[in-house]
């Protein structure tokens, strides 16, 4: 096929030979099969900000690092500095996570580079050698489906032990490949610790695996596990070996207003004999 012109520079630059053909085109990017050698992989070409329909919702960028303060201010305001940079940071994050994650063993496709704007990335293939399925093209046997629901839970264990969010995990960025399900797309992946949204997201993420699997499985739907591994997040109890229930407790128990209202008291009436100390010595 006719190479697409966001792609030549690597094939200038000798990191890709040729393209094969064009795998998917999303909201996000357009995904091509290129040949690197004597391997196949894939080259993920992101969509400039006004050829896309996704946008960039405050919950997945808060807290995300700029390289400066300049740069922020920018992107605070909105300026065309200001948005680029902002562009760059959105593809950045899915390159940094897909390091991030690689690293911690958890089942993302494994990065090679990332130049003007391209991700060139493994090339995730079933049985057969084929570009892997998405999952919800399949369907699966109560007994498959409970067994692909464990195995994305643990990843999704591994990743918060990485300090991760996937933040839009669904069966729609998640590929079945020879070895099993492989999680893709983590462009609005999120810093666990980082993000005020954190833990609603996981809780989402956690519950589409469970709605989707649930087709198949129904006593999954009944599972509580995105609640239990943020509760075990928040405690530092998490590991990517724990042993998961799908059931969580809440904490039923009344507050107890007036003990809060005493501590503040108490409070309050340290801070004000402190000062009065240190006026007397004034």
């Amino acid at each position: 096929m006719k190479t697409p012109k966001r792609l030549e520079p690597l094939i200038e630059d000798g990191l890709i030979d040729s393209v094969v053909r064009q795998l998917m085109s999303g909201k996000e990017a357009t995904v091509f099969v290129v040949n690197c050698g004597d391997e196949t992989r894939c080259a993920k070409v992101y969509k400039e900000a006004d050829k896309r329909s996704f946008r960039q919702a405050v919950d997945y960028t808060e807290n995300r690092k700029t390289k400066n303060s300049r740069q922020a201010r920018a992107m605070a305001k909105g300026t065309k500095f200001g948005r680029e940079a902002q562009e760059k940071a959105w593809q950045s994050a899915e390159v940094d996570a897909l390091y991030r994650l690689a690293a911690a063993g958890v089942r993302v496709p494994k990065p090679y580079n990332f130049y003007e704007g391209v991700l060139l990335m493994e090339l995730v293939t079933d049985a057969d050698g084929n570009a892997a399925p998405r999952l919800n093209d399949l369907e699966f046997t109560p007994e498959v489906a409970r067994d692909f629901h464990h195995r994305l839970i643990v990843e999704v264990v591994r990743m918060l032990c990485a300090g991760i969010v996937h933040g839009d995990l669904s069966e729609y960025n998640i590929l079945v490949g020879a070895d099993g399900p492989v999680i893709i797309d983590l462009p609005q992946a999120v810093d666990a610790a980082g993000n005020n949204h954190a833990a609603g997201m996981l809780e989402r993420d956690v519950a589409n695996l469970r709605n989707y699997f649930g087709r198949f499985a129904p006593e999954l739907l009944t599972t509580e596990y995105g609640k239990e591994i943020w509760a075990l997040f928040q405690a530092g109890t998490l590991n990517p070996d724990v042993q998961l229930t799908g059931r969580f407790e809440r904490n039923e128990k009344a507050v107890d207003l007036d003990s809060v209202v005493r501590e503040i008291d108490d409070a309050r009436l340290e801070e004000a004999a402190r000062r009065a100390r240190l006026q007397s010595v004034e």
